[in-house]
């Protein structure tokens, strides 16, 4: 019996980040993490900040940060697109430090004119990518 897979595209604006069969996959969904096998039932999703994990056709598992976007499942593939989205060992852990004091900072600043939406989501992003490298989770 052959070996079921399904494709795995995860976009961002800029480029392809993941193009590849996969066994399975697991998504951060806005209503709680989902995942998707061959000849999934086709739905739509909107994604949250966090950690898309996938195992590939030697059954290694791969993780990817991404942050908020939408999922389309179908039978045989699976199209993330979302903001940013980047491979776990890519992940610069000085710059997502610097980002989070950055955010830190600005969320405890009393000066005017700072976007405290805009911050709470910066520490959002930064905090997904340190706990994703530092925990390995």
């Amino acid at each position: 019996m052959a070996q079921q897979t399904i494709k795995l595209e995860i976009v961002t604006p800029e480029k392809y980040v993941v193009n590849q069969d996969v066994r399975i996959v697991m998504a951060p969904g806005t209503e709680g993490e989902f995942g998707i096998l061959p000849n999934h039932t086709p739905f739509l999703s909107s994604l949250e900040t966090g950690r898309v994990h996938f195992r590939d056709l030697q059954d290694t598992e791969h993780v990817v940060f991404i942050s908020g976007g939408f999922s389309e499942a179908l039978p045989d593939r699976v199209t993330i697109l979302a903001e940013t989205a980047e491979m776990r060992e890519k992940i610069d852990i000085d710059r997502a430090k610097a980002a989070y004091e950055r955010a830190r900072a600005r969320l405890e600043s009393s000066e005017e004119g700072i976007d405290k939406d805009r911050a709470k989501a910066a520490l959002e992003r930064a905090t997904a990518r340190i706990k994703l490298v530092e925990t390995k989770e």
